[in-house]
């Protein structure tokens, strides 16, 4: 199966919480679950897919965050503090069910814990679910802060790749659409500090942002501080 250019799929995604009665084919949830094995090998997070369960979807948080017809969703467990590297390897999986042809949604509430059906182990948290199908709809695009306020330039001039990379930042989902993180170029050209601010999730939301980064610097030569 060829899979959308991952460039196209930061694009052209947006969040979505109103999904079709349309089952994901077979070849697609093996593509998932081969690369949910891979992160959770990786990260040393527990990752799960869940496949025609509507339950979690169910109840007065959901009918909050107004999500209709989702019954497929991806949990991420593991230790608390993770939370940078659930949003960094998180978002590796939203984008490849983008690449897929589908759509998604972070969700960090407006669920009913009660019917996820993933034990936790000793020490563990449920940190994110995420909803995921064939959408009713392809969402629309988030509104962004200025750049000035998510970047600091401290280099003369501003590389292409930084350029480029802050344009892949821009492109990052964030909790209430609040983009609560800041990167700096260090005066060096190729040194980037990344800080999350305060805000709901915003750890979180900075490791998502990350990996947009590290996308769009493509093979730049740059250095995480």
């Amino acid at each position: 199966m060829q899979l959308l250019d991952i460039m196209q799929a930061m694009r052209l995604r947006h969040s979505v919480r109103s999904y079709l009665d349309h089952p994901i084919e077979p070849e697609k949830v093996e593509i998932l679950q081969s690369a949910i094995n891979e992160i959770s090998a990786a990260s040393g997070l527990r990752v799960h897919l869940i496949l025609d369960e509507p339950q979690a979807f169910t109840g007065p948080l959901a009918h909050y965050g107004s999500f209709k017809g989702c019954k497929n969703y991806i949990v991420i467990t593991g230790e608390k503090g993770r939370d940078e590297d659930v949003g960094y390897y998180g978002e590796k999986l939203v984008l490849l069910v983008q690449q897929l042809g589908m759509n998604s949604c972070w969700v960090a509430l407006t669920y009913n814990r009660a019917k996820i059906s993933v034990a936790l182990q000793k020490g563990e948290k449920l940190h994110i679910v995420i909803a995921i199908g064939y959408g009713a709809n392809h969402g629309v695009p988030h509104k962004n802060k200025p750049l000035a306020q998510l970047c600091t330039i401290e280099c003369t001039q501003t590389p292409l790749w930084f350029e480029n990379a802050m344009a892949a930042v821009l492109k990052a989902p964030t909790a209430v659409n609040q983009q609560k993180f800041h990167f700096t170029l260090c005066a060096d050209g190729k040194t980037v500090r990344a800080k999350a601010l305060l805000g709901p999730c915003a750890k979180m939301d900075l490791g998502i942002a990350k990996y947009h980064f590290e996308l769009g610097a493509g093979d730049a030569d740059f250095i995480w501080a």
